[in-house]
């Protein structure tokens, strides 16, 4: 467990579906569950009583989500748990849809970690102990049990939204920011969008199941402009269940749709594991 979240804390956690919508409700208490790094609490929200209302919400947030061909970045991570805090930089090339290219460079600028995601599989290769493993895509949802997948993890490190389901239940207009509760198969997903380009400033998962009591909360600042869209250059984000991880991401250089900067390879005489 302690290997799974070191690397998924590298990753940003390296970095860390819609259903017919159903008969909308009113909340009528405020959400419950374990705060994380805020607490959010939402009283006398307006019913969503019209499927167009919906439809126009989840429509405007979707226009906003960064899309792209190629993606190069540097970042500064820092990040802290129960076992591990470190302070790393991750540099990072991504093919949309095919593949995620990570390495990890600690203080003196040596590189510590390699990581290529896929669709399919992740593989990892140890730098300093000298070792290759290659395991599932399964492996980033076992190493931290939130259910993350190549395109949750490609979203989360390019700041679009994610666990977005089109089962709204409840909004509520705020002088600069719009509120939205979603109820999703695994998470009760509440986004604070930015009021007059619907951009997300926060992002709180609380698990359904109360029992394992699951959070996950995120919040973009410092945007910047890039193409029609806005980048969000700082992200805080905090995941808790029995144990807690902070991590703060900080884009220190990043590019759109240029060639990818980084390259992997597998080391013939590394271990094999």
């Amino acid at each position: 467990m302690r290997k799974g979240i070191y690397i998924i804390g590298l990753l940003s956690i390296v970095l860390f579906a819609c259903r017919p919508i159903r008969k909308v409700q009113t909340i009528k208490a405020a959400i419950a569950g374990k705060d994380t790094t805020q607490s959010v609490k939402i009283k006398d929200i307006p019913t969503v009583d019209s499927a167009a209302l919906v439809k126009d919400i989840l429509s405007k947030v979707a226009k906003r989500k960064i899309d792209f061909t190629t993606f190069n970045g540097k970042i500064k991570v820092d990040y802290e748990g129960q076992e591990i805090s470190q302070h790393v930089t991750a540099y990072v090339s991504i093919k949309k849809d095919s593949i995620i290219l990570i390495q990890i460079k600690g203080l003196l600028g040596i590189v510590g970690m390699q990581v290529k995601v896929t669709k399919d599989s992740v593989i990892l290769v140890n730098k300093v102990d000298k070792w290759i493993e290659k395991r599932a895509v399964n492996y980033l949802q076992e190493a931290i049990q939130i259910p993350f997948d190549f395109y949750t993890l490609q979203d989360l490190i390019i700041g679009n939204p994610i666990f977005l389901d089109s089962n709204v239940v409840s909004y509520k207009s705020l002088p600069n920011q719009l509120l939205v509760l979603i109820n999703g198969s695994i998470f009760k997903h509440l986004i604070s969008l930015d009021n007059t380009d619907y951009r997300v400033l926060h992002s709180k998962l609380d698990d359904l199941d109360a029992l394992r009591n699951r959070t996950c909360d995120i919040t973009y600042s410092e945007f910047m402009a890039v193409n029609n869209y806005q980048f969000a250059t700082v992200r805080k984000m905090s995941v808790a269940e029995k144990s807690k991880l902070d991590v703060n991401l900080e884009y220190k250089d990043f590019t759109f749709n240029e060639p990818l900067k980084y390259n992997f390879s597998l080391p013939k005489n590394y271990k094999r594991r």
